[in-house]
Parts: C-alpha cells; structure tokens; sequence
C-alpha cells in the first residue's frame, strides 16, 4: 500500500481507535512531522503518551489515547495562511471559538494556530484537533 499522507493516516487511526473506544492506537511510519503534531496534541491533553517502536521498516508509533478527541484530520489542500486569513480558517475547521486546535507549519517551526497569531506569522495549515 503506497502512502502519500503519513499524517493524514496516523490522524484517522487515532480518530477510528478513539470512536471505537480503545485505550491505545498504532499507526506507522514515523515521519518528523507526525511526532511534531502528536506532540502538539500530547501539550493540550488530546492523547496521552506514545512511543515511538523502531521495526527497521518506517517505524511504529503507539499512542495512549484518553477519550478527548472528538475529531481531527488533515488538512487538504495545505492552505497558505496569512495574519489576516486565520479566522477564515478557526471558523471553516473548528466548531465554536476557542474550542480545539489548529496546527500550521511556519517558518518558525510547526505550531498552533493561537501561537502562530502571537508570533505573527503565517504559515501553512496541517491539522485540526477538538
């Protein structure tokens, strides 16, 4: 099976594990970007812990999953943000105000939307959590 999307994939296993109501979810391969969000999602209490299982073909990931996602995905297209534009997008990807996560790639690293405005950079979106 040819992947493209290896954060796409992991959010959806965690998402199907997390809907069915298991404790623990696996998903591979392992890529930087995939520990940056799910480090992200560790900081504001969406999943518990996970390692990270090296089986010389990608890796594993095993992620602790504590019942606070209601959903999350990727976002496709990977839309560029600007200053002006981040409302747009907390209005088109998350539910109500200041109610889950959005995670943008910018220069400055991968972060959440909320610190992206801080820094006042823009960027482009990866994730949405709640």
């Amino acid at each position: 099976m040819a992947m493209n999307d290896t954060l796409a994939a992991a959010l959806s296993n965690i998402l199907n594990a997390e809907q069915v109501g298991k404790g623990k979810c696996t998903t591979k391969p392992v890529s930087k970007m995939t520990i940056k969000v799910l480090d992200i999602m560790k900081a504001h209490k969406y999943i518990g812990d996970y390692k990270t299982i090296d089986d010389g073909r990608g890796g594993i990931i095993e992620i602790e999953l504590i019942g606070e996602i209601n959903n999350c995905g990727a976002i496709k297209p990977r839309f560029s943000v600007t200053k002006q534009t981040y409302e747009k997008f907390e209005k088109r990807f998350l539910p109500a105000k200041g109610f889950g996560i959005i995670i943008v790639s910018t220069p400055h690293g991968i972060m959440t939307l909320d610190e992206a405005k801080e820094k006042g950079v823009g960027g482009k979106l990866i994730a949405y959590i709640y």
